[in-house]
């Protein structure tokens, strides 16, 4: 197990001026469960998977993803990965209203459209990142078809089905609460709501007056609805590749992430509690949520040259890891960081690092 280090992590840099945006090219494949929209950023790389997203109840790939991946220390991993983003059923811009009567896919169904897009482009293998109903889609998907997804990054991942107690709970939530305000709630922490920050206030606005609000509703029913994932360590039911477990502090989904990690492979996963950052960290730290997703990488065998330009020095770091970079990418990290300080992941095998700035 790779000992626990602390860093300090220094100033967020956004995108840099007059830095030009990534082209990107949008698709439509038909699948047995309806039509689904993707984007498609970069090219393929030889032998390296793709980044592949799936965003969250109430949002499309460019509310849930776009202020992390035009993060400015996120470019060396997008020069490195061709990364697709898909859009659920009715959720990619200008999407039309679902008729009357629609019955829109469930989770499981959701999840069983990625082999038609992944067959669609001729890619083999995934690195999925995944919010909410996204991490649990890309769960389902990674359990069903493990030889194609080499790693994942799930954030406020809920594996559970919901309980008798849930469900009144919603029940009653839904008497005295709009469905944006409903969603807003599995989005952000009391405490942000309570603070109407200016974010928490852009995102309000996005839901409630989204053209397609029908249909993020028909999304949020199918959210509510998931099968319990299962996940058992040591059983049957588990995830075979390497696995990322973020969420925020005081998050609405902080205590199903802390039992999911418990359910998983503690030498395959590593668990990152965010101070700081509310109920969305890709939208509040980008920058230590791009750290941790490099070191992850590395740990796969990936951008091993990667420079940590953000890490200053707070503390001599010996890092050791059971990291193989052959292809047999199994790992013990453990990962836990807020704006003060945190724990770094392994590096190579055998190798010690020194972190400073």
């Amino acid at each position: 197990m790779a000992e626990l280090q602390e860093v300090q992590i220094t100033e967020e840099k956004p995108l840099l001026p007059g830095q030009m945006p990534e082209m990107a090219k949008t698709h439509s494949v038909e699948t047995p469960y309806g039509s689904v929209t993707f984007t498609v950023y970069g090219t393929p790389k030889p032998k390296r998977p793709a980044i592949l997203t799936y965003h969250d109840v109430g949002l499309n790939y460019k509310s849930c993803f776009q202020p992390l991946f035009q993060f400015g220390d996120m470019q060396e991993i997008i020069q490195n990965f061709v990364r697709v983003h898909v859009d659920a059923p009715g959720m990619e811009e200008g999407a039309p209203v679902f008729p009357l009567g629609y019955q829109y896919p469930s989770l499981d169904q959701l999840a069983d459209m990625i082999p038609c897009i992944l067959q669609y482009l001729n890619f083999s293998t995934i690195i999925g990142v995944g919010v909410g109903a996204g991490a649990y889609i890309l769960s389902r998907y990674a359990l069903t078809h493990p030889d194609t997804v080499e790693g994942l990054v799930l954030i406020n991942i809920d594996p559970n089905a919901k309980g008798w107690m849930d469900w009144a709970a919603h029940k009653l939530t839904g008497l005295t609460s709009s469905i944006p305000e409903m969603i807003l709630g599995h989005l952000f922490s009391q405490e942000e709501l309570s603070g109407n920050s200016e974010l928490v206030q852009k995102y309000r606005n996005i839901i409630t007056h989204a053209p397609n609000l029908e249909n993020i509703e028909l999304y949020w029913n199918s959210y509510n609805n998931r099968r319990d994932l299962n996940l058992e360590r040591g059983g049957a039911v588990t995830f075979k590749c390497p696995v990322m477990l973020v969420v925020g502090d005081q998050a609405p989904h902080e205590d199903a992430v802390v039992e999911c990690n418990s359910k998983l492979d503690p030498t395959q996963t590593s668990f990152l509690k965010m101070a700081d950052s509310g109920g969305q960290p890709q939208l509040t730290q980008p920058g230590k949520l791009t750290e941790a997703f490099k070191y992850f990488l590395q740990g796969m065998g990936y951008m091993a040259s990667s420079c940590m330009t953000r890490l200053s020095r707070s503390r001599t770091a010996s890092l050791t890891s059971a990291a193989s970079i052959d292809g047999n990418r199994s790992r013990s990290r453990t990962l836990s960081q807020s704006s003060e300080s945190g724990t770094l992941p392994s590096g190579p095998p055998g190798h010690t690092m020194e972190v400073s700035c």
